[in-house]
């Protein structure tokens, strides 16, 4: 085990443009001593397949897997479809990861209602569920509709909810295997917020305790204030979108900016332990790329830390 005693997975981040891309990061997950690997959707390449294309240069991670696919333009069966063809890839060690996205996509981009995203999420995962089992879906929902089932020889595929909001950890305890938090999801929160919930759902519905995957940025640098200006200007975008708004809230921060974990060696590894003592059961780390210096000074403070 590593020097954090959890789980540690690498974040390929939302802006991989290629499979090259993707195939690099991978690979640098894989040498370094990562557990596992995590690629996210929003313009950039489709990380379900992205992941079954690079299957062979992922061999020695234990999981690689989506963080997160977002639902909108999907449906279930096509959705699992996708999972359990790349399971089949990915010789058992692929993870789905999901969520409701944001306003400003599903409405701007997709055309679709975002009204009740609550709802239409439940609905989704209790038709997906059955499917990543192996199972037929049967839902007749108010906005989800789905019967059917697939022939694809593969693993179930574990399933997390991206979730903040007491009713997708709701969702998340008592229907999928956990929670992939997003940046905006500080100790405090998980603390407070996020564990209670959470795993009470999970006791409720006679499932195993909850994975909870925190996402620490890190920036090891000498330069507090460079990184910290940097991250504000690159996170921007997420202070104000409500679900990340209630969150920052509940932490007491303005931006997300203020959680970017920074500073020394020791500092960064002690903040790192923030997360684990407030209760997240695994880590997925990204590096701000505040410049090459600090990217590389970063990667390498990781690579020593799973090396033990």
């Amino acid at each position: 085990m590593n020097a954090l005693g959890v789980p540690v997975g690498w974040a390929g981040g939302t802006g991989l443009t290629s499979i090259d891309q993707v195939r690099r990061e991978a690979r640098f997950a894989a040498e370094a001593g990562f557990d596992s690997f995590w690629v996210s959707q929003i313009f950039a390449v489709d990380p379900i397949v992205a992941l079954a294309a690079i299957a062979d240069d992922v061999a020695p991670l234990r999981e690689v897997g989506t963080s997160v696919v977002p639902l909108s333009g999907r449906h279930p069966l096509a959705l699992a479809a996708q999972a359990r063809t790349a399971q089949s890839a990915l010789d058992g060690r692929f993870t789905l990861g999901i969520g409701p996205s944001h306003q400003m996509v599903v409405e701007g981009f997709y055309g679709e209602s975002y009204a009740r995203p609550g709802a239409r999420t439940a609905e989704f995962v209790e038709a997906i569920a059955p499917l990543l089992r192996g199972e037929h879906t049967n839902v007749d929902g108010e906005q989800v509709t789905s019967h059917g089932w697939l022939t694809i020889d593969a693993e179930p595929v574990p399933l997390l909810l991206a979730a903040m909001g007491p009713r997708l950890l709701e969702i998340a305890g008592r229907l999928t295997a956990g929670t992939s938090l997003g940046m905006a999801v500080g100790p405090t929160t998980i603390a407070e917020h996020v564990v209670p919930i959470i795993t009470r759902a999970a006791d409720e519905a006679g499932r195993p305790p909850p994975r909870i995957k925190a996402f620490p940025i890190i920036a090891v640098t000498d330069d507090d204030a460079a990184a910290h200006a940097h991250s504000a200007e690159q996170s921007a975008i997420y202070r104000d979108l409500p679900a990340y708004r209630a969150m920052l809230d509940r932490e007491g921060v303005d931006s997300p900016a203020d959680l970017l974990v920074c500073g020394s060696e020791d500092l960064v590894l002690t903040q790192l332990q923030r997360y684990i003592a407030a209760g997240a059961s695994e880590l997925r780390v990204a590096v701000s790329n505040v410049d090459d210096e600090t990217e590389q000074r970063s990667r390498g403070f990781l690579a020593d830390l799973l090396r033990g």
